[in-house]
């Protein structure tokens, strides 16, 4: 038995990573943006530990699929990703902190410059280490938290010769609303970034991220940055997710008890029965990222069956209203869905008031951890989902 078996064998709850529903999602989000004909590529956005899919299995996978430029939001995040992918372009959205250009030279890592400070630092390492860098210029469209604002994006513009010693490897914005295709802050973004690229001619550009794929060739430039519909979680919020899913959370019952009417159950009582009643606890809490707001307000899966959540959430503990259920199916060991056919992330997400990054990003450590992998591909089976902007 491996060490992966021993460990879902001893686990109280088991997350499924599909990789190749992860890989189908990438090729179909390439493929949307090649429709109009252009040659647009695609990146993939793995920060977050690839939104709480394992950036270091992820990653090495898509690349497997063709995928060649990744992007992180820490440092610390691409010195890890590095020692799983030693030759690809590896962008580090957060930029340049002070006394960091070293650490991005030895791992081979690129900083998304987000002001002039950060871009006089890269410029003097460059110097230092006798050697042109890589770099990307982020402008701020909109958005305003990181990037160039107007007045530092004039300056850039009008000297040019800041940029010496540096290889401009994209020019990159990041849309607002990206989800809400009627919104008219999308369309004053674009206008935007396209006077700066204007100005700034020469270098590879990129404004779609998940979201901006589905606003339409206008938006796909050179470069798109997908990262949470690769994951699963769906771009169209309130039409029908054209993304595969991809995880799939399962906690086993620890114990079933009767208990009677008129009791009440976990913590501060929150939940009390209105009749005799059997209640199973299963294992997994907010430890694990399932959240404390979810108290007496969403559901689980047992063998097809919806089974309500009741009282509060626990560090390590669930509790569920098995009375419905048959009692065969509700033994100690049994398997639940949490996340899954029934349940998905976005789903998850309405009942916690949040959204799916949240539920994906805080999937938790504890969990067993099984990765699968697609069998042979069918010739008719190399494409991705099929995905209209």
């Amino acid at each position: 038995m491996s060490s992966s078996d021993d460990a879902t064998r001893r686990a109280g709850a088991v997350l499924t990573v599909d990789l190749g529903a992860i890989a189908a999602n990438w090729r179909g989000l390439r493929d949307a943006g090649r429709a109009a004909g252009r040659p647009v590529d695609c990146a993939a956005v793995l920060k977050a530990d690839a939104y709480g899919c394992g950036a270091t299995i992820v990653g090495p996978w898509l690349a497997a699929e063709g995928c060649r430029q990744f992007f992180v939001a820490h440092l610390e995040e691409g010195i890890a990703l590095r020692k799983a992918m030693p030759e690809h372009p590896i962008y580090v959205l957060n930029g340049l902190l002070a006394n960091t250009d070293a650490d991005f030279v030895e791992h081979d890592l690129t900083p998304v410059l987000n002001h002039l400070g950060q871009l006089n630092a890269w410029r003097a390492a460059a110097q230092r280490f006798s050697r042109p860098l890589d770099a990307i210029i982020h402008i701020d469209t909109g958005m305003h938290r990181l990037g160039f604002g107007a007045e530092e994006a004039q300056v850039l513009i009008n000297e040019r010769g800041r940029l010496r010693g540096l290889r401009l490897a994209l020019l990159m914005s990041h849309l607002v609303a990206s989800e809400e295709p009627n919104s008219a802050i999308n369309g004053e973004q674009l206008s935007r970034f396209r006077n700066f690229v204007r100005a700034m001619p020469g270098a590879p550009t990129s404004l779609a991220n998940s979201s901006g794929i589905f606003l339409g060739p206008d938006y796909h430039f050179d470069l798109l940055r997908p990262g949470a519909a690769l994951y699963g979680i769906n771009p169209l919020p309130g039409r029908d997710n054209p993304m595969l899913p991809v995880v799939t959370l399962q906690a086993r019952i620890l114990q079933t008890r009767r208990i009677d009417a008129f009791q009440t159950v976990g913590y501060g009582g929150a939940w009390r029965s209105a009749r005799p009643s059997r209640v199973a606890t299963i294992a997994l809490g907010y430890a694990d990222g399932y959240f404390r707001i979810l108290i007496n307000r969403t559901h689980v899966h047992l063998a097809g069956y919806r089974v309500p959540v009741i009282g509060r959430i626990s560090m390590d503990l669930v509790t569920i209203d098995v009375t419905e259920i048959p009692e065969a199916l509700c033994e100690t060991g049994a398997v639940v869905e949490i996340l899954g056919p029934h349940m998905t992330a976005d789903d998850l997400a309405d009942h916690a008031r949040t959204n799916a990054y949240e539920v994906m990003t805080a999937l938790g450590r504890r969990y067993a951890r099984v990765y699968v992998e697609p069998p042979e591909p069918e010739p008719e089976s190399e494409e991705g989902p099929e995905i209209t902007p």
